[in-house]
């Protein structure tokens, strides 16, 4: 560590008159009795007629030293050191004067010089260990007071400041003994007793901690610093109420202490008191905007109430002031993912890997978004690059493994399922996920007996409990079925579909005669479809029916039998626009429940689902409307519908392209596409076959569905709300299902107590389309030859 002494510019002590020596004893003595000023101008004096005479610069330096002018100190004793660099005690005081200006590095190479001339000065030695720990050169500042305690081993503050250093460095085990020297030299050594307190804390000694917090404050009683420490302790004990005492108390003392009101926030969040929390992060953040730690816990809280725009506001607040924390961007990843902003997401992760790029976490949140935007090979790369980091990641497997279930490779899924369970055997997301391979796979004990593995480990696991629900609903198993699916409302994702009202849910229990009650929908439009057939039921218990659903759905659904009063979904409660009716106010509601909570609430079984087999009808004016636009018939009409909504969890399976369906469509039909959206590849096919009847551009809303549903022969559609909505208008509907379907189709079946006129259409086994597309067309061609038969 040692440096190397300047070249000397003259290196000679300059000759002077005996009048000038005496100048300089008589300055020297007034400067050891404390008479600065006198001293000052007898070397300034000197300095005039000799103004390289380096003693008397640096004497000079050493009162603006002791007067707090570092800056003049420094410029005084640069130039004495640079007449003379032979003198350890002109760098020294450099250094000490540099230290107080904050330059650190000008202030530790004047020690190096220091101690290269001397090398037992311990002053220098010490000053030198105090300026590398404030600048978090742990190591260097412990070899610096290992110098100063071989000289000088009763030092208690170079004790401490080792202490210190070891801490600095995490080595909490070995700063102890160095806090006890501290100690041991000055029992009343506060600071020490505080020092050690942390280590203690951060070896997971609580009660010791809390000991020498009580030692450091019977000390000095008004050391807030002590109070906060306590603090923290009693909150990591889960003791609350004490710590916010400890916290309260520091407060008193340091009434800006932003630390406290951080502290203090923090144990109120885990109380779950979360405004509160709030409101004292925002007190630190009043004392200290730019601190980055109460930013990044009033983000935390925010999104424990589920306000993810201003939660990342605060991530990004502390994004702005400490850009270079790959964990801020990481936190930025997860709100934007949870706001669904997945473009954003991907390149807050991307920021934090190139932070940080042996974090596997971040890896494994990264594949999240990219699943979401079907990029399923970077989000299967960026697992593996997770796993590559850490093998032994379970969660990492997990990811993997649903991934490679939504993209229909279910024994690779499964495997990885496999690996996360033998790594964490109480890996319940793992087992529910794999329940959910062996569900697709039509493995029906093997799913079971994976969901309830799920429940048993972690009863209130919401998506195990909606898993199992599915299972039992597609069995037939509706009364238990039922009961779990309500379930769903504890999922993250059901979030934003919960209504809140201060009236109660109806569950089927009270009676409902003279009262209002409000239905809403909640999921995809098929549902609400399948659904409102309740309807009729809920007013015949003698209830006001008031029915909120999607705009486009209104036309449809307001005359359905039972209906009141219908709403757009989204608009204001109670104000809103009837579409049918004059804006007014909502009649106060008694009750309230979602559509899919009926079933429940009526204690359905599957003899018991209500017979509905016709409860739509179409518009007059828009089958008008459409048949002038299809033209005189000639031919059997055949509605056609072969994919659903893309972002659905299941369109992998679900929905198919055009092109691998057309060669199964037999000639002798009009065939009429009823889908509004046309995915890229599709529009392409119906380019180049003009013959298939295009709608899509003129579909206002479901009015204009069902009329066209009507108009057809036969609908044949995959599965969604196209399907429903013919079902519900009792027209032959023809359902194209995947080897294992949605719930609400059962299984080995070809009819649909949902819809009487529906026929199923099942995969034989799992990504067989074909089967399906052959089946469909042989019966096609027999309902042609009929037709022919009967004209």
């Amino acid at each position: 560590m040692a440096g190397k002494a300047k070249n000397s510019r003259k290196g000679k002590r300059t000759a002077v008159s005996t009048l000038t020596r005496l100048k300089l004893s008589k300055a020297l003595a007034l400067q050891q009795q404390g008479q600065l000023q006198e001293a000052k101008i007898l070397y300034e004096d000197v300095l005039k007629e000799h103004p390289d005479h380096f003693d008397s610069l640096h004497l000079l330096g050493l009162i603006a030293l002791q007067g707090g002018d570092y800056y003049q100190a420094a410029k005084l004793i640069s130039k004495a050191v640079d007449i003379y660099p032979h003198n350890p005690a002109f760098f020294y005081h450099l250094g000490v004067a540099l230290q107080e200006l904050g330059e650190l590095d000008g202030a530790m190479t004047s020690y190096d010089l220091a101690t290269a001339l001397k090398p037992d000065f311990t002053e220098a030695w010490y000053n030198w260990g105090n300026a590398l720990q404030k600048g978090e050169r742990f190591d260097e500042a412990v070899t610096c007071y290992d110098k100063v305690l071989a000289d000088k081993g009763n030092f208690a503050e170079a004790h401490y400041n080792r202490a210190m250093a070891l801490k600095g460095l995490k080595k909490y085990e070995e700063a102890l003994p160095a806090y006890d020297q501290a100690i041991a030299l000055k029992p009343d050594y506060g600071e020490a007793y505080f020092g050690r307190g942390n280590a203690l804390a951060e070896l997971k000694r609580p009660l010791d901690a809390l000991t020498d917090y009580d030692h450091a404050l019977s000390r000095r009683p008004d050391y807030a610093e002590a109070y906060l420490g306590r603090g923290t302790v009693l909150q990591e004990m889960k003791k609350f109420d004490e710590a916010l005492a400890s916290y309260d108390q520091a407060i008193a003392l340091n009434p800006d202490y932003a630390e406290a009101y951080l502290g203090r926030g923090s144990a109120l969040q885990e109380m779950e008191r979360l405004d509160e929390a709030l409101t004292n992060y925002d007190q630190a953040l009043a004392f200290k905007p730019d601190f980055v730690d109460a930013h990044l816990k009033r983000g935390t809280a925010l999104e424990k109430k589920d306000l993810w725009e201003p939660a990342l506001d605060s991530y990004t607040k502390a994004a702005t002031i400490r850009p270079g924390e790959a964990r801020i961007f990481f936190l930025c990843g997860n709100v934007l993912q949870k706001l669904r902003h997945y473009e954003a997401a991907l390149a807050s992760y991307d920021e934090a890997i190139a932070l940080q790029p042996d974090n596997a976490g971040t890896y494994i949140n990264r594949s999240n978004p990219l699943r979401e935007l079907q990029r399923y090979d970077e989000a299967l790369l960026s697992c593996d690059q997770a796993i590559a980091i850490n093998p032994e990641f379970a969660g990492a497997y997990n990811n993997r493994g649903y991934i490679r279930h939504s993209i229909n490779q279910p024994e690779a899924a499964i495997a990885d399922y496999d690996r996360a369970i033998a790594l964490n055997p109480d890996y319940a997301e793992a087992y529910s996920n794999r329940g959910n391979v062996f569900n697709a796979l039509g493995q029906w004990d093997m799913a079971l007996g994976d969901y309830d593995r799920a429940i048993a480990l972690k009863p209130d696991m919401a998506g195990a409990h909606w898993n199992k629900s599915a299972f039992l609903l597609l069995t037939g198993q509706f009364t238990e079925g039922w009961k779990l699916h309500e379930w769903r409302w504890q999922r993250e994702d059901f979030a934003p579909l919960k209504r809140t009202f201060p009236q109660p849910l109806w569950q089927g229990e009270d009676s409902l005669a003279g009262k209002t009650i409000l239905l809403h929908s909640e999921q995809g439009l098929g549902d609400t479809i399948q659904f409102c057939r309740y309807i009729p039921l809920v007013a015949s218990l003698g209830a006001r029916v008031i029915l909120e659903v999607e705009e486009v759905l209104i036309p449809i659904l307001k005359s359905m039998e039972g209906v009141e009063k219908i709403i757009a979904k989204g608009r204001a409660l109670p104000d809103f626009d009837f579409l049918d009716c004059p804006l007014k106010v909502l009649p106060d509601f008694d009750y309230h429940c979602p559509l899919m909570s009926l079933p429940l609430a009526f204690g359905t079984e599957l003899h018991t689902i209500p017979p509905a087999p016709q409860y739509l009808h179409a518009s007059p004016e828009k089958l008008t409307y459409w048949q002038d636009k299809l033209g005189k018939k000639t031919k059997p009409r055949v509605g056609l519908v072969w994919s659903g909504r893309k972002t659905h969890g299941n369109d992998h399976n679900r929905s198919i392209t055009l092109a691998e369906w057309l060669p199964y469509l037999p000639a002798g039909y009009q065939y009429v596409n009823l889908q509004k959206d046309i995915r890229e590849a599709d529009e392409e096919t119906l380019q180049k076959h003009g013959d298939i009847f295009r709608c899509d551009h003129d579909l206002h809303d479901f009015s204009d569905t069902a009329a066209l549903c009507t108009l057809m022969d036969v609908v044949i559609s995959v599965d969604t709300s196209v399907a429903h909505l013919s079902g519900a208008l009792g027209k032959p509907t023809w359902i194209l299902l995947p080897f294992v379907p949605d719930w609400r189709w059962l299984l080995d079946r070809k009819d649909s107590p949902w819809y009487p006129s529906v026929t199923l259409y099942r995969q034989p086994q799992l990504g067989d389309w074909n089967s399906v597309f052959a089946e469909v067309k042989n019966d096609l061609l027999a309902m042609k030859d009929a037709a022919d038969l009967n004209t």
